[in-house]
């Protein structure tokens, strides 16, 4: 059993809460938002309460919340309220150094790009302007802007309504889709911390795409062992039906390690060999050896 630590928001300062927030949810993807503001004098920022909420109409949501320290706006939000414009670009390894300097609060009208030495390149619809840099850049018109309170630490929910898409070649694949591995984006964890995608890049195939047999069908033998993991389990249980009789004896008798460890009748083996493959993500294969048994 766990120890847990329980905790009220209104008995922690908001820094304290503002911490446990950002180190428990993550990776957080990044808007690096381009904005201008009146003068036409351009801003740029990035900010990691952001996603996607809709494809149709396209809407992308981030929230430049209120400074925790003394409750002040950021310019970036200031700037969408006046112009109702902004480009939000993506952020990938190759800028996440660049991207990181750009956050320094600099003073009301000092330029980013030139700062973080990111390359202003002009949209087709909007005002702001795009990160060269960046793989993907969406040109937004500001629909909506959302506080959610008057205190520091609180957010302002941008509702940005996509008008153009610009997506680097180079990261596409044979099919015209976005390669997640030549993407290479980074997320924000709390702290210092950032997760890469591309080095810990892995796939869990969606439930809906086939009908699984679910956990509650394994045998209990398996479910209760303590080798399988939950992840494990759930790897086993998302497959449409087990393998019949007659491919895991064809299996079995093609496969001389796993005769002797079958014959040595050790349950911990077995799921370990199992295991093994389950991280190789051969699911079937791993079924195969639970069931020669």
């Amino acid at each position: 059993m766990r120890e847990m630590i329980s905790i009220l928001p209104d008995e922690v300062t908001t820094a304290k809460l503002h911490g446990y927030l950002l180190g428990a949810v993550g990776p957080r993807p990044i808007a690096f938002a381009s904005t201008l503001d009146e003068n036409g004098r351009p801003n740029l920022s990035p900010f990691s309460f952001f996603n996607v909420f809709s494809a149709n109409p396209p809407i992308l949501i981030f929230s430049p919340a209120r400074r925790v320290r003394d409750n002040t706006t950021k310019h970036t939000l200031e700037n969408c309220l006046k112009t109702k414009e902004v480009v939000i670009n993506v952020v990938n390894f190759d800028m996440v150094q660049q991207m990181s300097l750009s956050s320094t609060e600099y003073p009301e009208g000092e330029n980013e790009f030139k700062k973080a030495g990111l390359t202003m390149l002009a949209s087709e619809v909007v005002a702001p302007f795009r990160v060269a840099e960046s793989p993907v850049q969406f040109e937004c018109k500001v629909i909506k802007v959302e506080a959610l309170g008057e205190n520091g630490g609180a957010g302002n929910l941008i509702f940005s309504e996509v008008v153009k898409v610009h997506v680097d070649k180079a990261i596409l694949d044979e099919n015209g889709s976005i390669d997640q591995r030549k993407i290479d984006l980074v997320a924000r964890m709390g702290g210092n911390w950032y997760s890469r995608a591309n080095e810990g890049l892995f796939e869990v195939p969606k439930p809906l795409s086939s009908l699984g047999i679910g956990i509650d069908a394994i045998p209990a033998e398996i479910r209760s062992s303590t080798v399988l993991t939950g992840n494990d389990l759930g790897m086993l249980g998302n497959v449409e039906m087990l393998p019949t009789e007659k491919e895991v004896q064809e299996f079995l008798a093609s496969n001389v390690e796993l005769r002797v460890i079958i014959s040595a009748d050790d349950k911990k083996l077995i799921h370990s060999k199992a295991q093994e493959y389950l991280h190789k993500n051969d699911v079937l294969s791993a079924w195969k050896v639970l069931l020669s048994n």
